[in-house]
């Protein structure tokens, strides 16, 4: 068990993460920004909080591994013992996105390693591409940031939750928050300051199509780590008397702050700069570098984002990780050391084919798609869709209302029209939202 303070934090480490200061400020950019932001928002609100609640609500009504948990509501609500399998839908995409996550966090680490040493002092955007993708190139030093950062990772998730995890959170998210606002305040005397508020929340209705209502869902749902298990996992750790649905909109908003305080600062930078926003995924790694080069105090200032970058990343990998840790240290029957070094070695294995993707295996593609691309892509588009898909078809028709309602408050708190909507969230619109999601990853 761990505190109401210490499990808000855990969770919302799982959530905060790269989804919020390197996917979201590029996804808005290449998506029209305020249109992007306002459907981001919405599928939020309709499709982040019933999914989070639920997988949140197997995990404390189980009181043990997803796996497990699983298992007791299924039988209690007379459905079938494969429903247990779900979890290791869960577990596969928790360690694939694990292992992108890794890699991507070691670009961050040595990019941080970087502008300690002046080794990023380029004035503009080609000298700075080029030096990306010679980094890409070379596999020695994507392998062993990547394992660098794996290392730092498990050695957290090989301690008890309270001396490991609680702790952590405890520490960095708030120094994540004040590093976020420390840029945005840094950017405010900028010329893009305005801009960036004005591109992120004056709707543009000429910019919204279908393609952006796909993309703000898929968004909206791999920010806030569900269909990883990860959720379920903390569940079992929930204090009894805390409510879900609070614990759940906490975090809901700490996690959008994140977004739109990246955003703003990220914008800010680019726009000052006379840069375009829809730059994609080099956006941090390129665009970002080019602009604070050329700004005052940019060479502190740049150091300050990617530790921010790494800080996100670590924490979120760090709360990822704790399934995987907890369900291998049950099925072992080993300590957590030894199963964070059973899951460490896995994940930095399966970490080898995202990091060997731009380099040696480089020539790989499968219907014109690299092996980056196939392999994010079939962890968040296809595996962890389906993962919250079944999870909110077992809590909306498989686990006893009943207990659904008693884990949410509603039956000491008379639920009425709150419990009526949540029925209609978990049964019927969520489910709805996150099948279309998995429909769009199989299309595109």
């Amino acid at each position: 068990m761990i505190r109401h303070s210490g499990f808000i934090l855990a969770v919302a480490g799982a959530a905060v993460g790269l989804g919020n200061i390197w996917r979201f400020p590029y996804m808005a950019g290449e998506n029209g920004g305020s249109a992007f932001l306002l459907f981001y928002l919405l599928f939020v609100l309709l499709l982040g909080i019933p999914a989070m609640a639920a997988e949140i609500l197997v995990g404390r009504a189980g009181r043990s591994t997803p796996t497990v948990s699983l298992r007791a509501l299924a039988k209690q609500g007379n459905g079938s013992w494969a429903w247990e399998k779900v979890s290791l839908i869960g577990m596969l995409a928790a360690l694939m996105v694990l292992s992108f996550y890794s890699v991507v966090a070691g670009w961050g680490g040595y990019y941080l390693t970087q502008t300690l040493s002046g080794g990023l002092d380029f004035q503009n955007a080609q000298q700075l591409g080029s030096f990306f993708d010679s980094f890409l190139a070379k596999p020695h030093l994507l392998i062993l940031f990547h394992s660098l950062f794996l290392i730092i990772t498990l050695s957290i998730n090989g301690q008890p939750v309270a001396k490991g995890l609680e702790r952590l959170n405890a520490f960095l998210m708030p120094l994540l928050y004040g590093l976020l606002i420390v840029l945005v305040i840094y950017g405010s005397g900028f010329p893009g300051f305005s801009h960036a508020i004005d591109y992120l929340f004056s709707p543009d209705w000429q910019n919204i199509n279908m393609g952006v209502l796909i993309e703000a869902m898929g968004h909206a749902f791999f920010t806030l780590a569900v269909g990883a298990c990860c959720l379920m996992a903390y569940g079992a750790y929930m204090p009894a008397k805390q409510s879900i649905l609070g614990a759940v909109f906490i975090v809901v908003i700490l996690d959008l702050i994140v977004s739109l305080l990246a955003g703003v600062a990220t914008f800010t930078i680019v726009f000052s700069d006379g840069l375009d926003p829809a730059s994609g995924p080099g956006l941090i790694f390129i665009t970002l570098p080019k602009a604070l080069n050329a700004m005052p105090y940019g060479d502190i200032v740049l150091p300050l984002f990617f530790i921010l970058f790494v800080i996100a990343t670590w924490t979120s990998s760090v709360n990822l990780a704790e399934p995987l840790v907890a369900s291998t240290a049950t099925r072992l029957g080993v300590g957590r050391g030894m199963a964070s070094v059973v899951v460490g070695f896995v994940v930095w294995c399966l970490g080898l084919i995202p990091a060997l993707s731009f380099n040696l295996w480089s020539g790989v593609s499968i219907a014109g798609h690299g092996l980056f691309d196939l392999w994010t892509g079939f962890a968040t588009n296809i595996l962890l869709p389906v993962t919250a898909l079944l999870i909110l078809v077992f809590v909306g028709w498989v686990v006893p209302w009943g207990t659904v309602a008693e884990q949410l408050g509603f039956k000491t708190n008379n639920g009425g029209t709150m419990e009526g909507m949540f029925r209609l969230l978990f049964r019927f619109i969520a489910p709805g939202m996150v099948l279309t999601i998995f429909v769009f990853g199989l299309l595109s």
